[in-house]
């Protein structure tokens, strides 16, 4: 039955609708790996900020003089191994330690000879630990071109491998590489640098999109032939600036960013201080605009030898003093000499002064108090 609706005899209107945009939420942040391998590369060889508070770091920390009483020991200490002085073998020590939060010295023994000939840094990445059933560790597997040789403790308990590693409260055996914890800023330091440097190889500005106003879709062919030209002559630092030839009802219209969008210098600055505190070392000696003032960065550079240096150097001279008792058969006491660290004048010309104005002590009272002895 044809019920005679009043709008069954008219034509509908055929209009083509505007193309539909979806929006969707951003996707998870993807970080980078905690490894030692990834953060080295992502660090040291590629990120300035990390690289120079690493070297910073291991090379104030390998000039702290290390001296002891004992002959065997104090050679080791001025020339670990043939062609290397201390300072070096120290600050490749220090490096390691800071990079995958675990360093490794090797003691090389001669058959038939007493004490130790050399010390070699062994390669993070290169070492892995072999425990037993109760978690202990017995021996050193090291990687080699052609397979591995293990490095096992001598019957008296003692490991010609010397560990020293930063506390990890999740492992018992391998220590934090203090980049892991700013594994998330090094990310963001990178990734602005990374944003920073297309913008700069597209002109320095936003991309753009091309409006066709001669209705419906654009030709395929013309598409195509559009699409190789704008490839080929107008994307790229080189052809940057280059005036648009645009025909057929094409305009270009341009897409513009915010000034908020555009500052990414304060994040960047912000990255960099905590990757610096990550390290120990104070953002104001990184030369950050607004942070450093001379007498901020006198107070700081004393901080950072007191609070990162010397605990690094004093670290590794307690290692060692426990370390080469039983091979050099005898009472090592590895220490360091800070009376010999130029950073630290300031402390002790303060404290030459108390000594002088103190009339009520004895001359050996004040050389006690000075650490001269008697």
């Amino acid at each position: 039955m044809n019920w005679g609706w009043p709008f069954a005899g008219m034509r509908r209107e055929s209009k083509a609708a505007a193309p539909l945009i979806a929006l969707s939420q951003l996707g998870v942040a993807a970080w980078g790996g905690r490894d030692a391998a990834s953060l080295t590369q992502d660090g040291y060889l590629c990120n300035a900020v990390a690289y120079r508070c690493v070297r910073m770091v291991a090379e104030a920390a390998a000039s702290v003089p290390l001296v002891t009483g004992h002959e065997a020991a104090a050679k080791l200490l001025r020339a670990p191994a043939p062609d290397m002085a201390g300072a070096s073998f120290l600050e490749g020590v220090y490096t390691q330690l800071q990079l995958a939060g675990n360093a490794f010295v090797e003691a090389v023994q001669i058959d038939g000879r007493d004490g130790i000939a050399a010390l070699f840094a062994l390669r993070p990445d290169s070492v892995r630990p072999v425990t037993d059933a109760r978690g202990w560790v017995e021996a050193w597997a090291v990687r080699e071109r052609r397979g591995e040789r293990l490095i096992r403790r001598e019957d008296t308990g003692w490991s010609p491998v010397l560990h020293l590693k930063l506390f990890n409260p999740a492992d018992d055996v391998m220590g934090l590489p203090p980049l892991g914890a700013a594994r998330r800023a090094l990310d963001l330091h990178n990734a602005s640098a990374d944003w920073a440097k297309a913008l700069i190889d597209n002109s320095a500005k936003p991309s753009g999109a091309l409006v066709y106003g001669g209705g419906g879709r654009l030709p395929d062919e013309q598409f195509e032939t559009l699409k190789s030209e704008l490839e080929a002559h107008y994307s790229g630092a080189a052809n940057a600036g280059r005036p648009l030839l645009l025909e057929g009802g094409l305009e270009w219209q341009p897409m513009s960013l915010s000034p908020a969008e555009m500052d990414f210098q304060e994040a960047r600055n912000a990255a960099a201080r905590e990757i610096a505190l990550a390290l120990g070392v104070p953002p104001m000696l990184l030369g950050i605009p607004g942070d450093n003032t001379y007498s901020n960065y006198r107070e700081a550079n004393l901080a950072f030898w007191r609070m990162s240096v010397l605990p690094l150097a004093e670290k590794m001279a307690a290692a060692l003093s426990l370390w080469l008792d039983e091979p050099l058969a005898g009472d090592v006491e590895v220490r360091c000499d800070v009376d010999r660290v130029p950073a630290l004048s300031v402390e002790r010309d303060a404290l030459w002064a108390r000594l002088e104005g103190a009339g009520f002590a004895t001359v050996d009272e004040k050389r006690a108090i000075a650490g001269l002895g008697t």
